[in-house]
């Protein structure tokens, strides 16, 4: 399980810094178990595309390279440490890491309805996930029927939320344009690979993804979940799938692959999310007065109290080293952070988003730019919860000037570091174990699906969902139910009495008799 030695030493923010709340993100954390890698540090796997120096622009060959390709464990067993490992040259890498292997790259994201006739079946399939809605175990053929009814009752509120940014979400436009652009900037580093892209609760789903990539014949595969920090609830959902799909299939079980199960840590995606903040407190007429605000999405606390989800830790030190990188650039802004688009009773991370920006304004903020730290696509969560309803909170709050920085989308410099990140993940695709490395450790190391969902899911059927329906015994959910069944059947009493003029209260002499 993950320590939460790795993240308890965080201080309090840097003086000048204007507090919000007790989620103000820390100083970054001391040095980690050595014995977890840090993709972004390890090595210099960076070979140039032919032409790079002469400015000649080359076309990657995008077939599968016919040379011989050596066992790659037995090499990398010769090395003591990742700085013997470094591949100097273009023929190397290709040598070593593409050779005759058909090279995939896996991109999973949650998925969100393209047009208004999609809401519903989208909410099915949402609530249909038992990581979502948890029945007991007696009940669990009512998981389907259930999620039916609740997608039709909710489907009208949903679709005025899409209707407002466009009938529909633009979140698999958007993944596909990432997934060229991916696809692109590797072949200019020289590294074949076809990208797919595997959606969690729409089309295109997971297991259409993954039946493409056995049709393609992929021999080695990366996956790459589209979320900067790893979560149990965001890639640990998508993992679980993967893990079921891996299961019942000899080709997939016989499938080298690796997992890089987050990126925040990154430098390029450092850089490219400093940039968007830079350019966007150009805009204020006082750029300097103006509170940096990181909205990030919530995840139930218990997730990360009980289970040891790294995602609070990862994204506090994420937004510590955004703010290093903007200090380098002279940008010394106030910051606070929150947490949004909770649902359900349970308890989610706090500070709330919401709450959070009322009690800016109460204290006097008057400008600030939303940074959507926890979302590399534009989707409901940034053009309508963030733009719209946060917006009017905001205003209604006494906030002035408001600004939002979009989300990363295709940003070359953000596309380029993520296929520095498949590149640099190739040498562990069946290839080694990665603990003997030094290097500079993130919070959850790379490894393969079963491992990571070994280390940082195992307390899963523990937890509770954050949309509980019903569980037995005597617990916050069976208090609400309990109580509103009381309060149902006082009511059918009461229309039985008042009606038929019999009854107990009539009996008593609580109510006239009358028929």
């Amino acid at each position: 399980m993950w320590s939460s030695s790795q993240a308890s030493t965080r201080g309090v923010v840097e003086m000048g810094r204007v507090e919000a709340g007790p989620s103000h993100f820390p100083k970054r954390p001391a040095p980690r178990n050595p014995a977890r890698i840090n993709l972004s540090r390890t090595h210099a796997v960076k070979p140039c595309a032919a032409g790079e120096h002469s400015g000649i622009s080359v076309k990657c060959n995008l077939g599968w390279s016919p040379q011989p390709s050596p066992d790659l464990r037995q090499h990398f067993r010769g090395y003591s440490s990742a700085s013997e490992a470094v591949l100097t040259s273009q023929s190397d890498f290709r040598k070593l890491f593409v050779g005759n292997e058909k090279i995939g790259v896996l991109l999973l994201n949650l998925g969100g309805p393209e047009t208004l006739d999609d809401v519903q079946p989208f909410l099915f399939n949402l609530f249909a996930d038992p990581d979502i809605i948890r029945l007991p175990r007696l009940f669990r053929f009512l998981q389907k029927p259930l999620a039916q009814f609740i997608s039709v009752v909710r489907a009208p509120k949903s679709k005025e939320g899409y209707a407002s940014i466009g009938g529909g979400s633009p979140l698999r436009q958007i993944t596909d344009a990432q997934g060229e652009a991916l696809r692109e900037a590797l072949c200019e580093k020289d590294v074949p690979a076809k990208v797919y892209v595997g959606m969690r609760y729409w089309h295109p789903f997971t297991e259409e993804a993954i039946e493409q990539i056995k049709r393609d014949g992929i021999t080695k595969l990366v996956v790459l979940p589209l979320y900067p920090q790893f979560s149990i609830s965001t890639s640990g959902s998508s993992l679980r799938l993967l893990e079921s799909i891996f299961r019942e299939d000899e080709y997939l079980v016989n499938m080298q692959h690796t997992v890089i199960p987050s990126w925040y840590q990154r430098e390029g995606y450092i850089k490219a999310m400093a940039t968007l903040i830079e350019n966007e407190l150009t805009k204020f007429p006082e750029p300097q007065k103006v509170m940096i605000f990181f909205s990030a999405h919530g995840v139930p606390l218990a997730y990360v109290e009980e289970a040891g989800d790294p995602y609070k830790a990862e994204m506090e030190e994420c937004i510590d080293l955004i703010m290093e990188e903007l200090e380098k650039r002279g940008i010394t802004n106030p910051c606070t952070l929150a947490y949004q688009s909770r649902v359900g009773p349970v308890e989610w991370l706090k500070p709330y988003t919401d709450e959070t920006i009322v009690e800016l304004g109460q204290k006097g903020v008057k400008s600030l730019l939303a940074v959507p730290i926890s979302f590399v696509s534009e989707h409901i969560e940034t053009l309508e919860e963030i733009d719209v309803e946060y917006k009017e909170l905001a205003l209604e709050s006494g906030i002035k000037n408001w600004g939002r920085v979009p989300a990363l989308g295709c940003e070359p410099t953000f596309i380029s570091d993520l296929a520095d990140a498949v590149i640099e993940s190739l040498p562990y695709v069946g290839a080694m174990a990665v603990s003997n490395l030094e290097a500079r450790q993130s919070l959850v190391p790379l490894g393969s699906v079963e491992e990571l969902l070994a280390a940082y899911d195992s307390k899963r059927d523990e937890l509770p969902p954050p949309v509980i329906v019903w569980e037995w015994g005597w617990t916050k959910s069976a208090e609400t139910w309990n109580g509103r069944a009381a309060m149902l059947a006082v009511l059918v009493l009461l229309v039985l009495e008042v009606t038929t003029g019999e009854g107990f209260l009539h009996q008593w002499g609580i109510l006239p008799l009358f028929r």
